[in-house]
């Protein structure tokens, strides 16, 4: 199999379709996972852009020079993909309200509609920052290169975009609650404050 700079060699080297497959297997469900949520939860437009990023990638990867994880090359590749989307329509409702009663919501649960209801109320920046901090799993320095941006920016736009959420479920008599004897995520330290 190997490892994804092993593999992205051979796809930058002589475009193996067999190493790209690998790559786009392992990285795939991430990649369409971060894009539903920037895109509101719109599975269609995810998938659209998912496929853009990969074709992007494939064309690119002879620039991939393994500074970064190559998860993050395509995070950064998927994050540009959508602001791209979103510049040719500047009109589009990234963000989907709640999902009616006649929606496949698939695999919705009550945290997954909240969710998209808090991240609603985040410009992309924030929300993109977010997700890639919680949903992602990145530290602050990998988000700064996926969204080009000062690592002081991004650590200030995920405080502030906190705060803003808790506001939000604040006024909305909403909180979150974690089951008892849960902690916090281990992420969570890596992005408190």
């Amino acid at each position: 199999m190997g490892t994804d700079r092993e593999l992205a060699a051979r796809v930058a080297r002589n475009g193996d379709p067999d190493a790209f497959a690998l790559l786009v297997e392992r990285h795939q469900e991430k990649i369409r996972a971060f894009l539903r949520r920037l895109l509101g939860g719109d599975d269609a437009a995810a998938d659209d852009v998912a496929q853009d990023t990969f074709l992007a990638a494939y064309q690119k990867m002879h620039t991939f020079r393994g500074q970064a994880a190559l998860g993050t090359w395509l995070h950064t590749i998927a994050y540009r993909q959508f602001i791209t989307l979103t510049r040719k329509n500047k009109r589009m409702q990234v963000m989907a309200d709640v999902p009616d009663a006649g929606t496949d919501t698939r695999e919705a649960t009550d945290s997954e509609i909240m969710a998209r209801q808090l991240l609603a109320q985040l410009g992309h920046e924030d929300r993109a920052c977010l997700t890639l901090a919680y949903s992602v799993g990145m530290s602050h320095a990998e988000i700064a290169r996926v969204v080009d941006q000062p690592l002081g920016s991004v650590k200030a736009r995920i405080h502030r975009a906190k705060i803003k959420l808790q506001k939000w479920m604040d006024s909305h008599d909403h909180s979150i609650q974690t089951p008892a004897g849960n902690e916090a995520p281990a992420s969570e330290d890596r992005h408190a404050g």
